[in-house]
């Protein structure tokens, strides 16, 4: 498997991914000028990445990694890991694992001092999957939407 920054044209092919999920499918909607919109804005920023994962050739996962600079943990730089999907027909081949791996290493690179992240309370499966790989759910989060 390899990894690589996404393009434009990747979009609908991470959108796919986004979208074949139980629990978050719906929130993804039609492809189109929010999407691009987003994903320029992702490109321009260097503290984003939206990345894939091919394997020969196909898209095959995805992941969102953002830098974030903060005051606390003296001064710490965070990387936070969001909409980590693997191809539905490849799940539980350790495609998923890998990928958590390059992400982490990819923030140790960029001298990250925590790799951080969130998920569904609904994704059993995913928390003994980030459990495996030793995060820890130290943390309750919550979220307020906006609109």
């Amino acid at each position: 498997m390899t990894f690589r920054t996404a393009t434009i044209e990747d979009v609908p092919l991470v959108l796919a991914l986004l979208a074949d999920d139980a629990v978050s499918g719906a929130h993804q909607g039609e492809y189109g000028e929010a999407h691009r919109a987003a994903f320029e804005a992702i490109e321009a920023d260097p503290g984003n990445e939206l990345v894939v994962a091919e394997l020969d050739g196909e898209v095959v996962g995805t992941m969102q990694l953002t830098y974030i600079p903060g005051i606390s943990r003296g001064g710490a730089l965070r990387l936070q890991i969001e909409g980590v999907r693997v191809a539905a027909h490849l799940r539980g081949r350790g495609l998923g694992g890998q990928m958590m791996r390059w992400a982490v290493e990819r923030g140790r690179i960029r001298g990250c001092a925590l790799a951080q992240l969130t998920t569904n309370k609904a994704r059993g499966d995913a928390h003994r999957f980030y459990d495996s790989l030793g995060f820890v759910a130290s943390h309750e989060g919550y979220k307020l939407a906006l609109n």
